[in-house]
């Protein structure tokens, strides 16, 4: 199952009329977002970069420590889930979503209550298994998902394309980031822009947002109940990503707190 068709490994250039973050004037978002990395796979193992989609949807799924990571993250994600419905039910103010809290006039903001976990995920093997396991995990432990039993695929969070390095050894990546800093539109060695990561991740968190918000019949829900996203993804891109929820220019995304193999992190929307 697959929300996108696009091909994410067109390279984007900006000019000075075009939107590069297409959340930049959005100072609001319904659901929860998340980023998880893949666990280990095999060619982290072997040190190299695996970007190409003919042979990364295919090859270089997770090690077998790739696995145990994921577990260990999922099992951690579902103990922190059921902690925070707890904390709702029992009227503390343990949601994320504002339970307990006022605004600055002393109006309590209602609790938005969770309605379960939404994962989508890049079509790459060591994406699909990560989100394979991350899906078993939370089915096991009851939380209610989305999409049940299987993460919904989306080409447009595949690895950044990494050019002719792909294949080579992942030294190069610094090559690349290196760049990165001066300039977020270059596409030196065939690579995919910065920007371009910016522009595909930030659509498909508006497309998400949209399509959550509706029920089957198409109608906004005003229920308060809100949706916790996964993104499962690749390294460059979730640091890229986290720039458009920042609202900060693509060429610092080495700047920010690096997502080490399986490892998962709330992406909050700056206003």
């Amino acid at each position: 199952m697959s929300s996108s068709n696009t091909n994410n490994n067109n390279n984007n250039n900006s000019n000075s009329t075009t939107i590069i973050n297409n959340l930049s004037s959005v100072t609001k978002l319904t659901h929860q977002f998340y980023g998880l990395r893949h666990g280990q796979s095999l060619a982290n193992v072997a040190k190299i970069i695996s970007s190409d989609p003919a042979i990364s949807t295919i090859a270089h799924g997770l090690s077998e420590v790739g696995k145990a990571q994921v577990r260990s993250s999922a099992v951690q994600f579902c103990s922190d889930y059921q902690q925070e419905q707890q904390q709702q039910q029992d009227g503390g103010d343990g949601g994320d979503g504002g339970g307990g809290e006022t605004t600055t006039d002393g109006t309590e903001i209602p609790t938005r209550v969770c309605k379960g976990v939404a994962i989508y995920t890049s079509d790459f093997t060591r994406a699909r298994e990560t989100a394979a396991i991350f899906t078993s995990e939370l089915t096991a432990a009851g939380i209610p998902l989305y999409s049940p039993n299987k993460a919904i695929e989306d080409v447009r969070l595949r690895e950044r394309y990494f050019g002719s390095w792909n294949g080579g050894g992942d030294e190069h990546y610094q090559d690349v980031w290196n760049l990165d800093k001066d300039d977020p539109n270059h596409t030196e060695w065939g690579v995919e822009s910065v920007n371009s990561v910016v522009m595909r991740t930030s659509q498909t968190v508006l497309d998400i947002e949209d399509a959550l918000s509706r029920d089957v019949g198409g109608e906004e829900e005003e229920d308060g109940t809100v949706w916790k996203v996964i993104f499962v993804a690749h390294g460059d891109v979730l640091q890229i990503a986290q720039t458009a929820f920042k609202k900060v220019d693509g060429r610092v995304h080495r700047s920010l707190d690096h997502l080490e193999t399986a490892s998962l992190r709330e992406f909050v929307l700056q206003k």
